[in-house]
């Protein structure tokens, strides 16, 4: 686990952001600030990891969506970086208070990350308070996301499908993604019998009744998309 910054000292940071007004606004408004030492500011995720790699920071402020596809390469470097230099903290900017970048940010643990709205670029203290928190080994989420991750759940216990197994669930996620009963047993390594009667108890649980099993399927998948991933 990171600590606290010896008195006086610093803050040292790479910054990620592909757009360059972004980058360079953010650098300048953390280095005027005097508590804050940009060691970098690059624009993608491999540069991200190199200059980590160089430099050895205290911490790194990065975009979710960078080139090459824009997806979701500040949390995937995010968790190169907490692996390989468990001592760094990761500040992570979103444009969207999304729920699921944040679990896959804290899919593996909180310690030492930070999942921020964008729109707090302009306020400093905040940024400030979020890079001492991540350098100390605790963590900061911004409190739109925790919002967000608290309807979430609110959902999903609500939902019927919080009543399916962890194994129909597995099911219900390989329906999600179009597959049909082969496909979904070739991906899950179970027998056809299996899975039909998987898919026979997730549609008794969500309350399907006998409709044409195409139309049940889209049913339960538009459960699963509405109510997310569940656990």
């Amino acid at each position: 686990m990171s600590s606290d910054l010896p008195l006086g000292r610093r803050v040292r940071v790479v910054i990620a952001e592909d757009h360059y007004l972004v980058r360079e606004g953010t650098r300048r408004l953390l280095e005027d600030s005097g508590a804050v030492e940009v060691l970098a500011a690059v624009g993608n995720a491999e540069e991200l990891l190199d200059a980590v790699g160089r430099l050895e920071p205290d911490a790194v402020m990065t975009d979710i969506r960078m080139p090459p596809g824009h997806h979701m390469e500040g949390i995937e470097a995010a968790h190169a970086i907490r692996a390989a230099h468990p001592g760094v903290g990761v500040v992570v900017l979103s444009q969207h208070a999304d729920e699921h970048y944040a679990l896959e940010l804290l899919r593996d643990g909180a310690e030492g990350r930070a999942y921020l709205l964008k729109d707090r670029i302009g306020d400093l203290e905040e940024l400030l308070r979020a890079l001492h928190e991540v350098v100390a080994g605790r963590s900061v989420i911004d409190p739109r996301v925790v919002s967000a991750l608290v309807a979430r759940r609110t959902r999903a216990a609500a939902s019927p499908a919080a009543e399916l197994t962890p194994r129909e669930l597995d099911v219900l996620r390989e329906m999600a993604a179009g597959k049909s009963n082969a496909g979904i047993g070739a991906s899950l390594f179970l027998s056809d019998s299996a899975i039909e009667k998987h898919v026979r108890a997730i549609f008794d649980k969500l309350g399907l009744s006998a409709e044409p099993t195409v139309h049940r399927r889209v049913a339960a998948v538009v459960t699963y998309l509405r109510d997310g991933d569940l656990p």
